[in-house]
């Protein structure tokens, strides 16, 4: 529950922060009969995410055990790649993330109303598909279809009233420093979703070694045990790994972890909180 509440925070709050400047720029432009088609195609873009959640989940109900594993497995591995580079992409970008969507949104303006409502899909249906997409494979991974969603409600809808205390500038956060410390966490959670993807693809016959256990500690840490429940949703740990799993988790954990907390020699992403326009009243 709490590895999905980060992560529909941190998308959510993504999301959030992308609807917050395109509406707050409008209003302070003194364009508001322009935010009809923004609000179409930000609910366009949470309609597509729902319904891509709900087409993996009753779409691989209708496959053969190897067909399942052998989708899960690549879904979890696709999932780990759009979240890796999600987290260095907002760590990179953060500071300036204002500059650039009220840039896309000026020349939405200029060239019509499709415009604008495709802007606001693409702006907020990235995040709605990553958010889907890695919300099923912890699903998958927990054998849980309830823990996973209802954190994941919960860290969304913690992102919406973030999200209206940005845009009525009531709260101030410093982004920098929130999207690379929930980076890093979701570099953790990414790690155990690869070794889930890369246990099922053995399942399938797509990798071999399965037999080859690494450890075997189940006597130690019960996987039904609170804290065996516990590790597993949080950390997709494992008390009896392959070998394989556990060199496909280290060889992924360690150097991402490695290049993402690595101050780069322009000096990184550092900023002062950052505040969302408010509204011209508020201002």
């Amino acid at each position: 529950m709490f590895a999905n509440y980060l992560i529909g925070l941190r998308e959510g709050l993504e999301a959030s922060l992308v609807v917050c400047i395109l509406i707050a720029y409008l209003v302070k432009t003194g364009r508001k009969d322009r935010l009809g088609p923004v609000w179409i195609g930000v609910g366009s873009a949470v309609a597509l995410a729902m319904a891509f959640g709900a087409v993996l989940q009753f779409g691989s109900d209708q496959l053969s055990f190897e067909a399942q594993e052998a989708l899960g497995g690549t879904l979890s591995i696709i999932a780990v790649g759009l979240v890796t580079w999600m987290v260095f992409w907002m760590r990179r970008t953060a500071r300036h993330l204002k500059s650039e969507l009220q840039g896309k949104l000026d020349a939405a303006l200029a060239m019509g109303t499709v415009a604008l409502i495709v802007t606001s899909f693409l702006a907020v249906g990235r995040e709605g598909l990553e958010t889907a997409l890695f919300i099923w494979t912890a699903v998958q991974s927990t054998g849980d279809g309830w823990s996973p969603l209802a954190g994941a409600t919960l860290g969304l809808l913690t992102s919406v009233v973030l999200g209206w205390l940005f845009y009525r500038g009531a709260v101030k956060i410093n982004l920098a420093k929130f999207f690379t410390w929930t980076g890093g966490m979701l570099v953790v959670v990414a790690a155990g979703v690869l070794a889930y993807g890369v246990h099922d693809l053995q399942e399938a016959g797509w990798i071999p070694g399965l037999g080859t256990l690494a450890f075997d500690i189940s006597s130690t840490i019960p996987a039904d045990s609170w804290y065996g429940t516990l590790l597993k949703g949080v950390f997709n740990f494992q008390p009896n790994p392959t070998v394989v799993q556990v060199v496909v988790w280290l060889l992924y954990l360690v150097p991402t972890l490695y290049f993402f907390f690595r101050k780069p020699a322009s000096g990184g992403v550092q900023g002062k909180p950052v505040q969302a326009p408010a509204e011209p009243k508020a201002a």
